[in-house]
């Protein structure tokens, strides 16, 4: 295969997406949880639709949150303002909360996880980031989108969009991007040619170059009916942590059985994802392979993995055994290790809640040592 030439195809989502404003409510209450009580648990789902929102789950936590303030907060601030979109931050919210199963809690009262599941984490050198250039490309498309929205350069654009981008491959390694698929929508007024030619001036090439390609405008496709006037959650119901390929790898590398927002750290479909990323990416960093993959597995109440594996694609510099010892002794996975290492039990959980969970050195896990 590393002879061959081949394409890969990945996707984002924008802040306003209806799944990524459901995403970001819940970690918005997870983050609210944690700065009044660091030992609040959190498992928490948000829908929203056309003229509603539904937040429910189980909160246990020395603390008295406002569900419907918090929520609100976040809607107004995605660009949901007035009701034209049949959906704003004025929109009715029904609040489902009750505690955490007092199953649950025993087992994660005794240091062990707060669910079961297998979790992944990958790193490569396709990017700075150590991570694959089409889900780059893709989140820093996503980004610039919600940008020239935000600050007006694109005045007539509306809350919501998405992003895909596909690479051609030759000998294992990016060559071009091939196509740029870009779903925007927009005020009646302006005709779907302006809004094309605007947003591969403003937003396609810009970051395209910054990644070292170059595109034509005619291999750029924007809104691929012709017409995306009606955004957000009154056109595509919105749920809590369906985009996990979107906050993982792109579909470049294995993803767990779990999401991530809505979830405190107990809970290992979170922390665990963080710490095999933490350990694929010091290993990419410090040069013992140039590809790697880290699996993880727990079961409820566990204190420490079922397994811990690392898989190198024959890409290793050194022994196997070296690359294992270096990943133990970078960090404890075991679930109180990994939240006292990567000091997970702190609100810093919004942010990652759009553009991915992977490949921005502001969260812990993306640290090298």
């Amino acid at each position: 295969m590393a002879n061959t030439s081949y394409f890969f195809t990945s996707e984002s989502v924008c802040a306003g997406h209806p799944d990524k404003i459901c995403d970001q409510i819940s970690d918005a209450i997870v983050d609210e949880v944690l700065k009044k009580d660091r030992y609040g648990r959190v498992a928490i789902e948000t829908l929203v639709t056309r003229n509603r929102v539904v937040i429910a789950g189980e909160v246990s936590a020395k603390a008295k949150i406002d569900y419907e303030k918090v929520a609100r907060r976040q809607i107004k601030r995605l660009g949901y303002i007035d009701g034209e979109l049949n959906f704003s931050y004025q929109s009715p919210i029904g609040i489902y909360v009750h505690t955490q199963s007092p199953e649950i809690a025993q087992g994660v009262k005794m240091k062990g996880a707060g669910d079961q599941g297998m979790m992944f984490g990958f790193a490569c050198r396709e990017t700075k980031e150590l991570m694959p250039m089409p889900i780059m490309l893709a989140h820093h498309l996503a980004m610039r989108l919600d940008e020239v929205r935000e600050k007006k350069i694109l005045p007539y654009l509306r809350p919501d969009g998405k992003t895909q981008v596909t690479v051609e491959y030759k000998k294992g390694k990016p060559y071009r991007v091939t196509s740029v698929i870009l779903a925007a929508p927009h005020k009646e007024s302006v005709k779907l040619n302006q809004v094309k030619h605007d947003l591969y001036q403003k937003v396609v090439t810009p970051v395209i170059k910054k990644f070292g390609f170059k595109i034509k405008e005619k291999d750029l496709v924007v809104n691929g009916t012709g017409v995306w006037h009606k955004s957000g959650p009154a056109s595509d119901t919105g749920v809590t942590g369906r985009k996990i390929i979107v906050d993982t790898y792109g579909g470049y590398a294995k993803v767990g059985g779990g999401c991530f927002s809505g979830k405190d750290p107990t809970k290992v479909d979170r922390s665990g994802a963080y710490a095999a990323r933490y350990i694929a990416k010091n290993i990419v960093d410090h040069r013992l392979a140039d590809k790697v993959e880290v699996r993880l597995a727990y079961y409820i109440g566990a204190k420490k993995p079922l397994m811990q594996e690392v898989e190198t694609f024959a890409t290793e510099k050194l022994s196997n055994k070296s690359i294992t010892d270096f990943a133990t002794r970078l960090i404890d996975t075991s679930v109180e290790g990994i939240l006292e290492d990567l000091n997970l039990r702190r609100p810093i959980y919004l942010p990652t809640a759009v553009y991915g969970h992977f490949g921005r050195d502001e969260f812990p896990w993306e640290k090298t040592v």
